[in-house]
């Protein structure tokens, strides 16, 4: 089973879109099924996903107020990992329709065929001239602070596998999400905003998680609304998250055996 997890929150333009597109996908073998966090939308996202759940199997966990990106990746993850299977996958998507949900399809593949646990659609990886990740109509400043964050949590946790530490699109097994549960609990989503994308990767990455890429081109000319990234506090909070986790060693009081090999 693959779950795509999209959270939303003042979507009214876009996730019409992105739903549709998603059930146009077809997973080889497997059925899949959405879950989408809706972070207190106060537009036509509730009305638009009412609807939607008449048409497709479509599952809404709603806040009453915006409580941010991170809050709803804690309310998705939490009730995936409850429900999920070992072989099952979970697909976060944004909402805003800049990534495709077709690609999905690749990163399952690979997963099963790499035994991975995480799959990043990356805007930076590279197999070929004619495969590569790209962003498009994304602003100057805005392509220069994502390659730099990347840049240094790279420097700062050097997670095999991964060179995009910050793109939200990402497939996860469901044997790295049963095992955050045991270790973490509710905690594995801590921060409030865009800076949890990179503390799941970390967290997971801590307890074992194996990483892997497949390019992704990022259709940042196809949003509609303007972006709710606050650059300055997500910079601040990059920094404190190194702080945190580098420096004061937050982690070390999360530990994993990996089981003994027969």
């Amino acid at each position: 089973m693959i779950y795509y997890l999209l959270p939303a929150y003042n979507e009214e333009r876009s996730i019409a879109d992105v739903l549709r597109a998603v059930t146009t996908v077809a997973f080889p073998g497997e059925e899949w099924r959405i879950v989408v966090v809706d972070d207190g939308s106060r537009d036509h996202t509730p009305q638009i996903l009412d609807e939607w759940k008449k048409l497709a199997p479509v599952t809404v966990l709603a806040h009453e107020t915006n409580q941010g990106l991170g809050a709803a990746m804690r309310t998705g993850l939490t009730h995936l990992g409850r429900i999920v299977s070992e072989d099952d996958a979970v697909v976060a998507l944004d909402a805003d329709n800049t990534q495709d949900p077709a690609l999905a399809v690749r990163m399952r593949a690979k997963q099963k065929a790499e035994d991975l646990d995480i799959v990043i659609a990356s805007r930076y990886c590279r197999s070929s001239d004619a495969d590569k990740g790209e962003e498009i109509g994304l602003a100057f400043h805005r392509k220069v602070l994502s390659r730099g964050a990347s840049s240094i949590m790279a420097a700062a946790f050097r997670i095999k596998g991964a060179t995009d530490y910050s793109c939200g699109f990402r497939l996860y097994s469901g044997r790295i999400l049963k095992r955050a549960g045991e270790i973490y609990g509710d905690n594995l989503v801590e921060e409030k905003d865009f800076v949890c994308m990179v503390e799941i990767l970390v967290k997971l990455s801590h307890i074992g998680a194996k990483v892997g890429e497949v390019p992704l081109v990022l259709r940042y000319d196809l949003k509609s609304g303007p972006s709710k990234l606050k650059i300055t506090r997500t910079v601040l909070r990059y920094f404190r998250l190194i702080w945190a986790y580098k420096v004061l060693g937050r982690l070390r009081r999360y530990r994993y055996a990996p089981p003994a090999k027969p």
